[in-house]
C-alpha cells in the first residue's frame, strides 16, 4: 500500500455567524472529502503539545510523528534545510520575515504578501548593508526569509508577527530569557530597527507604496535554534521512498530532515492563487515512484490570517475540487492501493487571525478498510470517530498500520 497525507494548512475554525453559525469545513461543499470520511476511519489529532506555540512547525513536526520536544530546535533551522543552507556547529537560525509597519505597528507578517523578485532585491540589499561575519541573511519565498548568527544563543524570546497584527512593534521586540542571551536579544533589536531606516526609502518601497501596496519595511526575526537531531521517517517507520510537496520552505525543510525529497511545483505560491493542478501532477507522479508523498497546501491558513471568510471558504472548496478529487480519481484506478489521509495542522480562525492549538479533525481512507459512523468531514464529526483523539505519533501509526 502506498500512502498520501493531505494537509490543508489551518483550514479547521471555529463556528462563523456569517455562515449560519458553521464552520468553515461544515459550510463548504466538499463531496469527496465527505465520501472519504464516510468510508474511512475519523478522530482529532492533538498537533501542539502541552507548552508549545501553535506553530506549523511544531505542528507538522506531530503529524509526522515526531517528539516534538526531542527534536524542535527553531523553524529557521527547518527552512535552512529546504534552501540548502547548512547549519553550522555554534550557529543560530531564525526565520526571517519581512514585514509592513505602519504608525509604529505591525500592520502584517508578509509585507502585502510581497513577490519573490522585490523580497530576493530587499534580502540581498539587507545582506549587504547588515551582513558581517556574524550576521548573513539568506533568500527564502515572498516574506519568509532565513537570519543566520554565529555564537547565537537560542534562548531569547521572540513574537511571530502573524500573532500580532496591529500591536506597536516596539512592545513585541525580542527579549532574552537568561542573562548569557542578552547580546543576542540586543543584536537582533539592533538588526530590526537598522533594518526600517533602511528599507523605508528602498525603491523597492517607494514603487510599492506609489501603486498603493504594502511597504517592506522591516525585518522580523523569530523562533531561534541550532541544528536538530531528527530520524528520518524511514528509519523510523520502514518508509522506503517518500516525497514532501509544498510552496513553503519550512514543510520542505522539515520533509528534508525526515528524509523526503522535495518537489518542486512551478507556480506554487502559498496562497489562494497556487499551482494546484501543478501540484496534483506532481503528488500523483511522487505517488508512482514513492510509497509516502506528503502534500502540503497553505492558502486556507493565509486566508484565516487575514480573517477573510469568504476566501478561506473558497480555499477549502479548492482543495476538495482541485486537488483532492483529482487525486482520489486518478489513484482509484491503481492496481495498487493509495490509503488518503487529510487535515489541517492546526486550525486558523478568521476571529482572532492566528493559530489556536485546539485538536484538529483528521481522517484516514484505506481502500477496502472498515469504517466508523461518521458522514462527513469537519469538526463536530470528528469528534464521533473510531480513533478518538491522538496525540503524539498515534496519527502515523494509525496511518501506516
Amino acid at each position: 500500500m502506498k500512502y498520501l497525507i493531505i494537509l490543508g494548512d489551518g483550514m479547521a475554525d471555529e463556528p462563523i455567524a456569517k455562515l449560519g453559525n458553521k464552520t468553515i469545513l461544515q459550510a463548504a461543499n466538499i463531496p469527496t472529502m465527505d465520501m472519504l470520511a464516510k468510508k474511512g476511519k475519523n478522530g482529532l489529532l492533538v498537533t501542539v503539545p502541552d507548552g508549545f506555540h501553535p506553530g506549523s512547525e511544531i505542528a507538522n513536526l506531530t503529524v509526522m510523528g515526531y517528539d516534538v520536544a526531542k527534536v524542535f530546535e527553531g523553524r529557521g533551522s527547518l527552512e535552512a534545510a529546504s534552501i540548502g543552507v547548512e547549519i553550522e556547529p555554534g550557529e543560530m537560525a531564525m526565520r526571517c520575515n519581512i514585514i509592513c509597519v505602519e504608525n509604529g505597528k505591525i500592520k502584517n507578517h508578509s509585507a502585502g504578501h510581497i513577490s519573490n523578485e522585490e523580497a530576493y532585491e530587499l534580502v540581498d540589499f539587507l545582506e549587504k548593508e547588515l551582513g558581517s561575519d556574524v550576521v548573513s541573511f539568506h533568500k527564502g519565498i515572498s516574506y519568509r526569509h532565513l537570519l543566520k548568527v554565529k555564537g547565537g544563543n537560542k534562548h531569547v524570546s521572540c513574537t511571530p508577527p502573524h500573532d500580532v497584527p496591529g500591536t506597536p512593534y516596539a512592545d513585541v521586540m525580542v527579549k532574552a530569557d537568561c542573562k548569557e542571551a542578552e547580546e543576542t536579544a540586543n543584536l537582533l533589536n539592533d538588526l530590526i530597527l537598522r533594518s526600517q531606516k533602511l528599507l523605508e526609502n528602498h525603491p523597492i518601497n517607494i514603487k510599492r507604496k506609489a501603486e498603493g501596496k504594502d511597504p517592506a519595511n522591516s525585518i522580523w526575526p523569530w523562533s531561534a535554534g541550532y541544528k536538530p537531531q531528527m530520524k528520518t521517517l524511514s528509519e523510523t517507520y520502514g518508509l522506503k521512498h517518500g516525497a514532501v510537496i509544498s510552496a513553503v520552505d519550512l514543510i520542505k525543510g522539515i520533509g528534508v530532515y525526515a528524509g523526503l525529497k522535495p518537489i518542486e511545483v512551478e507556480g506554487a505560491t502559498g496562497l489562494y492563487d497556487t499551482n494546484y493542478e501543478g501540484k496534483v501532477k506532481a503528488t500523483i507522479d511522487a505517488l508512482r515512484e514513492n510509497d509516502f508523498v506528503y502534500l502540503h497546501i497553505e492558502a486556507s491558513d493565509e486566508a484565516g490570517h487575514e480573517g477573510n471568510v469568504d476566501l478561506k471558504l473558497k480555499t477549502v472548496e479548492y482543495l476538495e475540487n482541485r486537488v483532492v478529487k483529482p487525486i482520489f480519481e486518478e489513484v482509484s484506478k491503481w492496481d495498487e492501493p493509495v490509503a488518503i489521509a487529510i487535515l489541517p495542522d492546526h486550525p486558523t480562525p478568521c476571529r482572532i487571525k492566528t493559530h489556536v492549538a485546539d485538536a484538529v479533525p483528521f481522517l484516514i481512507y484505506k481502500p477496502g478498510g472498515e469504517a466508523d459512523a461518521v458522514e462527513r468531514y469537519d469538526e463536530d464529526s470528528a469528534k464521533k470517530g473510531s480513533l478518538g483523539t491522538l496525540t503524539g505519533d498515534e496519527f502515523m501509526r494509525a496511518l501506516l498500520s
